[in-house]
C-alpha cells in the first residue's frame, strides 16, 4: 500500500482503504464499488478477493437506474431508447451504466474516500451526468452518499441504489434473523423477474416485519410501504444465531428496497449473504415512472445510507 493508503491496482481497479472507529472498508476504483467492510475484523458484507474482478455485482452502485429495465427499452419524448442488454437470459438492462467504469479519485483520507465520474452521453441514455460517491467512517458505521448532477442539456431520468450483500455472521443464511419493515412487495414474473403488481406482505412468505429466521424462503423482490422512525429512517437488521449482526439504514430519498437471498446455481456462491438495496425508484421505473427522478439541466439529487455492526 502506498503512503496515501492506496493499494496497488487490481482487476477491480485501484483499492482505497479507509479505517476508523473499529471499521475497515475498501472501495475500488472500478465502479466505486464497496469491496470490503469489516468491524473488529468481522465481515459485514460478502467480499471478493483483491485479485478478482467484481463478482455478481457485489457492492456496486447501480446508476442511473437500479434493478432491471425490460428489454433495455423505454420511450422518451416520442423516441424509443435502446440500452445495452447485459442480462441476456432475461433480456434486460441490469444495474445501470457505472459499475464497470473507472472512477477518478477526488479525495482520500484515513477515514474517507470520494470518487467521481462523468457519465457521458451513450446509446440508450443520451444524457451527461456528473456522479460523486462518498464513503466515510464514523461512530455510526459506514455512511455512503451518491450525488448526481445533470451536466447536459436535456431532462434526464435517474435512479440509484447500492448492492451490498450483508453478512450477519458465520452461520448459514437460513439461520439468520431478518427484520424487514416493509408492508408491501412487488410481485414479479417467474421467468424475467419483471414487475407484476403490488401485494401485501401480511400472511405471506415475505412478512419479516417482526424479526424471524430467513429459513428456506427465496427472495428476489422489491419492497415498499416502509415503516420509518420519527426521523424518517428505515432500518433492516440481520442477526446471526449468537445475536451479533449488521444493520442498514436510509432516509426518505429511497422509498423502495430490493432484497435478494442470493440463490445462485454457481457452486460456492449460493446464499452467501443477503443483498439489501435501498432504491430511489421502483424496478423498471424508466417504463412505469414509479418514483422516477427527473433531473433538469444543472439539477442534482443525493441519496445516502449507513451500514453498521450490531453487537
Amino acid at each position: 500500500m502506498s503512503e496515501e493508503g492506496v493499494m496497488a491496482a487490481a482487476p477491480s481497479g485501484a483499492q482505497y482503504e479507509i479505517t476508523g472507529h473499529g471499521y475497515r472498508a475498501v472501495v475500488t476504483g472500478t465502479g466505486a464499488t464497496l469491496r470490503v467492510l469489516q468491524y473488529d475484523s468481522r465481515d459485514l458484507i460478502v467480499s471478493f478477493a483483491e485479485d478478482q474482478p467484481m463478482v455478481n455485482f457485489r457492492g456496486v452502485l447501480a446508476a442511473p437506474w437500479p434493478n432491471r429495465i425490460a428489454d433495455g427499452r423505454y420511450h422518451l419524448d416520442g423516441v424509443t431508447q435502446q440500452l445495452p442488454i447485459n442480462e441476456p437470459s432475461r433480456e434486460c438492462a441490469l444495474h445501470g451504466l457505472v459499475y464497470d467504469r473507472a472512477w477518478r479519485l477526488v479525495h482520500h483520507s484515513d477515514s474517507e474516500v470520494v470518487l467521481g465520474l462523468r457519465l457521458p452521453v451513450g446509446d440508450g441514455y443520451p444524457f451527461q451526468l456528473d456522479l460523486l460517491a462518498r464513503y466515510w467512517l464514523s461512530p455510526v458505521g459506514l455512511t455512503t452518499s451518491i450525488e448526481a448532477t445533470n451536466a447536459g442539456t436535456g431532462t434526464a431520468p435517474y435512479g440509484v441504489c447500492p448492492r451490498p450483500y450483508l453478512r450477519a455472521g458465520d452461520s448459514p443464511l437460513h439461520t439468520w434473523q431478518l427484520s424487514l419493515p416493509a408492508e408491501r412487495y412487488l410481485r414479479v414474473t417467474p421467468d424475467r423477474l419483471l414487475p407484476d403488481g403490488l401485494a401485501d406482505v401480511v400472511d405471506g412468505p415475505f412478512d419479516f416485519r417482526q424479526p424471524c429466521p430467513i429459513g428456506s424462503v427465496q427472495i428476489d423482490h422489491a419492497f415498499t410501504g416502509l415503516v420509518r422512525d420519527s426521523d424518517g429512517v428505515a432500518t433492516v437488521e440481520l442477526r446471526d444465531t449468537d445475536g451479533s449482526g449488521v444493520a442498514m439504514s436510509w432516509g426518505t430519498d429511497c422509498p423502495w428496497l430490493q432484497i435478494h437471498t442470493a440463490d445462485l446455481p454457481t457452486p460456492g456462491m449460493n446464499r452467501l449473504g443477503l443483498a439489501v438495496e435501498p432504491m430511489t425508484c421502483a424496478p423498471d421505473a424508466f417504463n412505469s415512472g414509479t418514483d422516477l427522478i427527473w433531473l433538469s439541466p444543472g439539477a442534482s439529487h443525493r441519496a445516502s445510507w449507513v451500514i453498521a455492526a450490531l453487537a
